[in-house]
């Protein structure tokens, strides 16, 4: 399996997390932002990050790749069968996908990606708007749903908490501040599950090469 992009983006992070949770592993290769050839192209026909390819098949979006994972290898299973416990998976999954990356990728874009990696000025107000604003309520709403377990679904880890916590990754590499007094059960859920053998690398290599960029 090949998976293309970059781990900095949230979606990559979440289907390489998925593949080392089901104890598979996957060679990555650079993708999007110009790069990854015709091989990506193949994969990801509009160009966004994950392409995908197992042998001879293809596919884009993070969701469509880990429903086709979770498929073809379904143990250990981490999107429920359970009708209720599934419906809340893939609520969470579309959540962090849509909702928290829309806040996300303003903060994430215009404070990384348009200053260090594109090298022009990044949108500093709306950066600082999307802190402000647009990423409380969201941690406000996490901090009800996270139960005693510390995991969202059946009380064990799936997607839900993969997809969930991929994008604090990128929070923490821009230093976004979460305010432990208000939050304190989304600081500790978040932590937890970056702290995972399937997340730890990827952190480590991503905060290496965001601390080369200074």
């Amino acid at each position: 399996m090949i998976v293309y992009g970059s781990t900095l983006s949230p979606y990559v992070r979440k289907v390489m997390a998925f593949l080392a949770e089901k104890g598979l592993t996957a060679e990555l290769k650079p993708g999007g932002m110009g790069r990854g050839g015709p091989e990506f192209a193949a994969a990801s026909p509009f160009g966004k990050m994950p392409g995908f390819t197992d042998g001879d098949y293809g596919l884009s979006d993070s969701s469509a790749i880990v429903a086709y994972v979770e498929a073809k290898h379904p143990e250990p299973s981490l999107i429920p069968a359970e009708p209720r416990a599934r419906g809340r998976t893939i609520w969470f999954d579309e959540f962090a996908d849509t909702i928290v990356m829309a806040a996300g990728a303003k903060m994430f874009f215009n404070r990384f990606v348009a200053p260090k990696v594109l090298k022009r000025p990044g949108d500093t107000a709306l950066a600082d708007a999307a802190e402000a604003n647009d990423l409380p309520p969201l941690l406000a709403y996490l901090e009800t749903q996270i139960p005693p377990s510390g995991f969202l679904v059946e009380d064990r880890l799936t997607l839900a908490d993969i997809a969930v916590a991929s994008p604090f990754a990128n929070f923490r590499h821009i230093a976004v501040a979460i305010d432990p007094a208000l939050y304190p059960r989304t600081i500790g859920y978040v932590d937890a599950i970056l702290s995972r053998p399937s997340f730890a690398p990827l952190l480590a290599a991503e905060t290496q090469f965001v601390q080369s960029l200074g």
